[in-house]
């Protein structure tokens, strides 16, 4: 078995985060977000997906990539923990310079979509977590593949 190769980007909460979307979530490295953005939990990424490495990029792109994303929120009195398991697709180029959306179908779009057949979206996250990043909380997303 092969090691799994990981990222990690470190963003905030912001006062408008719900996490009510049913089949996304999303970090984004915009330092804005308006509450209509009900799948973003986190803004201010210090990175993107195009700032990953080749070989990461590389190995998710196949079906057969086991991607977890597991979500750390270090609240005021409390850290929280989501872990999120998808999978892989050719589709997945990870180039955006923006912002990273996992999904529960198996959309891809041409440049965000960090894995598919996620399961669990926004709307599943524990809502203790969810008022953490509403307050504004420092988040940490691990990306980890195994090819």
């Amino acid at each position: 078995m092969t090691d799994p190769l990981v990222e990690v980007v470190c963003a905030r909460g912001h006062e408008h985060v719900s996490a009510t979307h049913a089949s996304t979530f999303e970090v984004t490295t915009d330092d804005w977000l308006t509450p209509a953005g009900d799948c973003i939990l986190a803004v201010q990424a210090d990175r993107a997906p195009r700032d990953f490495s080749p070989a990461f990029r590389d190995a998710c792109a196949t079906t057969d990539a086991t991607i977890t994303a597991t979500v750390t929120v270090a609240g005021p009195a409390a850290t929280h923990t989501e872990t999120i398991v998808g999978r892989g697709d050719p589709g997945l180029d990870l180039l955006d310079d923006r912002s990273m959306v996992a999904r529960t179908s198996a959309y891809t779009d041409d440049t965000r979509t960090i894995l598919v057949d996620a399961d669990a979206a926004a709307a599943d996250f524990d809502r203790d977590l969810v008022e953490a990043l509403a307050g504004g909380a420092p988040v940490e997303l691990r990306l980890s593949v195994e090819p």
